[in-house]
């Protein structure tokens, strides 16, 4: 496990996925990516203790004090990107198109 690396402050955490007990979350704040941990996945709400669960969380002291599961951002970035997935994946019109 390692600490979170991280200053004090307001992230959106995406749980990348767990395994053996162990959640390894990358976290973000406006948009950008700050950092990942890897944390004893009961250290995550239990609703949120899943691959791509969209958290927002406060680190204080290197720690997670607070952390809410969005059910709502988990299913819309879960749709933006089958949506992104399905257009990589369609064939490209050929020349007779």
């Amino acid at each position: 496990m390692t600490a979170i690396e991280l200053p004090d402050g307001e992230y959106t955490a995406v749980v990348d996925g767990i395994e053996d007990g162990l959640a390894r979350v990358f976290f973000e704040q406006d948009d950008e990516e700050k950092g990942n941990a890897v944390l004893e996945a009961d250290t995550l709400p239990e609703s949120g203790q899943h691959a791509d669960a969209i958290l927002s969380v406060t680190i204080e002291e290197g720690t997670i004090e607070t952390a809410t599961y969005q059910p709502a951002e988990t299913a819309d970035r879960q749709a933006t990107a089958q949506d992104r997935f399905d257009s990589l994946s369609e064939r490209p019109p050929s020349r007779d198109e």
